[in-house]
C-alpha cells in the first residue's frame, strides 16, 4: 500500500504543473488564498520595520515616500531607540513582570489541560461527559472585555468574592484586589486559566481520539490498572502533540496575553501589571513615540524566535520532534 501510494505520488509530480493545477484546482485555490493572507496580513507590515530605526517617525509620513527611506536609519543613529529601552528605568520591570506571568502560566495554564484532557478521556458517561466539556469552553467564547468586566466587578469591594469570604468570617471587610499589585499575578494566572482549560484541552483529546484502541485492550488483558494505561500508552502517544504546543508556548514567554492584562490594568497595580505589550501600546498611543515603540516591538519578536529556536532544537535532541 505505501510503495502504491509513492508510486502515485511520483506519477502525479511528473505531470506539468498547469495539468496538475486544473486536477487539483479546488485545492490550489484554497492553498493560493492561504497565502494570499500571509503575505498580506504577515509579511508586507514587515516593512514597517524600519520605523523602529527612525528618530522620531510621524504619523502623517507616508511609509512609502523617499523622505522616510531616506532617513530611517541615518537620522536615528542606527539602534539608538534600542539602547533607550534597554537604560529605561523601567525596563527591569517591565521584562521581570512579562516573563514572571508567562513563566508561571508555563508552569501551571499548560499541563493543566493535558491533565484535564486526560480526566475527561476517562469519564465513561456520555451524558455527563459533554455537559463538563460545554461548562469548561464556554468561557473561551467570551471575550476577555466581557470577562474583564465580570471579574472587576468580582473583585471589587463589595464584590461577589469580598462578598462570600466576609460571610465566611475569613475576612472582616471587602477590598478592591485590583487595585493592590500583590495580587495581580494571581488574578490574571487563574483567569487564563478559568478561561482557556477546556479549550486548550480539545487538541489533546484529539491526540487522544487517534490512538488505537486495539492497544488499550491489549494492556487491559496484561492487568494494566487505567493509570498504568495512561502513563504507558496514553501520554507517551500524545507526547508528539505535547511538545509542539510546549515549543509554541515557549516561543510565546513575550507576550502576556495583552488583552487579559489590558482589561484589567490600573495605574494602581501598575508595578505588576505593566508588561512589555502594555507598555507598547501606552508608548504609541498615549505618548505618540512611534519609533521607540516599534523598537521596542522588534526587540520582543527578536528575543521571542531565538526562544522559539531553541526551544525547537532542544526538544528535537530530547525526542525527535519539532517544528522544523
Amino acid at each position: 500500500m505505501k510503495n502504491k501510494k509513492t508510486d502515485e505520488e511520483t506519477t502525479l509530480l511528473k505531470k506539468p504543473f498547469l495539468v496538475r493545477f486544473r486536477e487539483e484546482k479546488y485545492l490550489q485555490v484554497m492553498a493560493i488564498l492561504g497565502v494570499i493572507w500571509m503575505l498580506v496580513f504577515n509579511y508586507a507590515p514587515m516593512y514597517g520595520i524600519l520605523i523602529a530605526f527612525k528618530k522620531n517617525y510621524r504619523i502623517t509620513t507616508p511609509l512609502f515616500s523617499s523622505d522616510f527611506l531616506k532617513s530611517a536609519w541615518a537620522a536615528s543613529g542606527g539602534f539608538q531607540h534600542f539602547i533607550n529601552f534597554f537604560k529605561d528605568d523601567e525596563f527591569k520591570n517591565i521584562m521581570l513582570n512579562t516573563l514572571g506571568i508567562s513563566i508561571i502560566k508555563l508552569f501551571i495554564n499548560f499541563p493543566l489541560p493535558i491533565v484535564f484532557a486526560l480526566l475527561l478521556n476517562e469519564v465513561r458517561n456520555a451524558k455527563f461527559k459533554k455537559f463538563i466539556q460545554t461548562v469548561s469552553y464556554m468561557p473561551h467564547f467570551l471575550s476577555w472585555v466581557v470577562l474583564g468586566g465580570i471579574l472587576t466587578t468580582w473583585l471589587g469591594e463589595t464584590g461577589l468574592l469580598n462578598d462570600i469570604l466576609v460571610k465566611a468570617k475569613i475576612i472582616s471587610e471587602g477590598k478592591p484586589y485590583l487595585a493592590y499589585p500583590q495580587y495581580f499575578w494571581p488574578i490574571v494566572i487563574l483567569s487564563d486559566l478559568w478561561k482557556e482549560l477546556g479549550w486548550s484541552a480539545i487538541i489533546y483529546l484529539a491526540a487522544i481520539s487517534s490512538i488505537d484502541q486495539e492497544m488499550y485492550e491489549a494492556a487491559r488483558v496484561d492487568g494494566a490498572s487505567r493509570w498504568k494505561q495512561i502513563w504507558t500508552i496514553t501520554l507517551p502517544s500524545i507526547a508528539p502533540t505535547i511538545t509542539i504546543m510546549f515549543i509554541l508556548a515557549v516561543g510565546g514567554l513575550m507576550s502576556s496575553n495583552f488583552d487579559q492584562i489590558f482589561v484589567l490594568y490600573n495605574p494602581l497595580n501598575a508595578p505588576r501589571s505593566n508588561t512589555i505589550d502594555i507598555y507598547t501600546f501606552t508608548t504609541a498611543m498615549r505618548s505618540m513615540r512611534y519609533s521607540y515603540a516599534s523598537a521596542i516591538g522588534l526587540f520582543k519578536s527578536v528575543i521571542a524566535f531565538i526562544m522559539l529556536f531553541i526551544a525547537n532544537q532542544v526538544t528535537k535532541k530530547l525526542n525527535d520532534t519539532s517544528l522544523f
